[in-house]
């Protein structure tokens, strides 16, 4: 995998003679430092240049004897000069949890998110999935898993202003064939979906083109697409999300009860593959999980992670859930729409529709909390109140 030039990695090696090693060359892709814009003594610019030293970045990897030895400064010219670059660099101001908490200086990174394309399901998750993480959707069959992920493979092409990435997905399925047919109803559905794009925006859009679909039998394989096909795409920008479904699927089949030690460090594994290309490229990691049924009550010591009174447990235990950014649990009611109730101008839901439950069960930066929702032929809309 080629790394991003922010994670490139320099050895600094030691000089003999007075001259710079290797190691402290110009670093690729930043140009030379005019050092008359510091407030420096022009004594310790002339001595920077002689030393050949182009950035502020090689001036904080040199330790305080290595920069003296190189510039031939005093021991006090070589602190100030450490601290002047140190504070010019330092552009974003200390700022306390409370802040960040009450929202005053949020984080870029914790501030975009990937729309799901419903205002009801964002303002759950406080404006989408968080670019950097894994995020997990749990649930029983027939709950909306797979509709979820097809509908936010279609969101991330749609332009950052609009909730997107401006970019494509990938989508890796373990179980099922890709449900093509239903895809393409989506796509033919999306400007009565986000009615809030304009259409021509939509319309411009090769929903088709940009998904690409994996499908792998085996972890050996899972593991490979990971490592060494996902890097290729997300480098190149194509892509800028990524989904499993389903991540249990895989480690059910192949590891039994004997071979919890092998599951769990594999688990790990693509837990911290996942993490570092979700990181790197600022993508999301979305994984589809299953639910296990419990016998003993005394696992839901911790509630039973609001399924409806019912006793179950997401599959792959506490090794898999402690690779997670969030979780959220989906479930299958058992109240319908009643009569006709309308969700916006292009859609009127009709008697019958089975209504559902999105759960944050854990995030770090949501309280635990519900929406309903239901799936109709536009997608999975969010409902704000419904009449029973």
């Amino acid at each position: 995998m080629t790394p991003s030039s922010r994670d490139h990695r320099y050895l600094l090696l030691p000089a003999s003679n007075g001259s710079r090693g290797r190691g402290h060359s110009l670093m690729m892709g930043e140009p030379a430092m005019d050092w008359s814009h510091l407030d420096l003594n022009p004594k310790v610019v002339a001595a920077v240049k002689r030393a050949n030293i182009q950035t502020m970045k090689e001036i904080l990897c040199l330790s305080g004897p290595d920069l003296q030895r190189l510039t031939k400064l005093s021991s006090s010219d070589v602190q100030y000069l450490h601290k002047t670059v140190a504070a010019t660099i330092k552009s974003d101001p200390v700022v306390t949890a409370l802040q960040i908490y009450n929202g005053e200086c949020p984080f870029p990174t914790q501030k975009r998110k990937l729309s799901m394309g419903c205002p009801v399901v964002d303002s759950l998750l406080g404006g989408g999935i968080p670019l950097m993480g894994i995020t997990e959707i749990v649930g029983e069959s027939s709950a909306g898993k797979t509709q979820i992920c097809m509908q936010l493979s279609l969101s991330v092409q749609f332009p950052c202003s609009y909730g997107g990435q401006d970019a494509g997905a990938v989508y890796i399925c373990t179980e099922d064939t890709f449900p093509n047919k239903r895809l393409q109803e989506l796509i033919a559905f999306q400007s009565m979906l986000r009615t809030e794009v304009p259409p021509d925006v939509v319309n411009n859009i090769k929903f088709g083109n940009n998904i690409f679909i994996e499908h792998v039998a085996d972890v050996e394989s899972l593991n490979h697409c990971i490592s060494k096909r996902l890097p290729i795409l997300l480098s190149r920008g194509l892509i800028r999300l990524v989904v499993i479904d389903s991540i249990a699927a895989l480690f059910r089949c192949e590891f039994g009860v004997s071979d919890s030690i092998a599951k769990a460090k594999y688990l790990q594994k693509i837990g911290a593959m996942l993490h570092h290309l979700s990181h790197q490229f600022s993508s999301p990691v979305i994984c589809i999980n299953q639910i296990a049924d419990v016998v003993n009550d005394s696992h839901l010591a911790q509630g039973n992670f609001g399924l409806l009174d019912k006793k179950v447990l997401p599959a792959l235990g506490v090794t898999w859930s402690n690779q997670l950014l969030m979780r959220l649990m989906v479930s299958r009611t058992q109240l319908c729409v009643e009569g006709k109730f309308p969700v916006n101008k292009a859609c009127i839901l009709n008697s019958g529709t089975v209504l559902r439950r999105m759960e944050i069960i854990f995030a770090p930066h949501l309280p635990q909390s519900f929406c309903n929702y239901i799936i109709c032929k536009e997608g999975v809309r969010g409902i704000r109140k419904v009449g029973l």
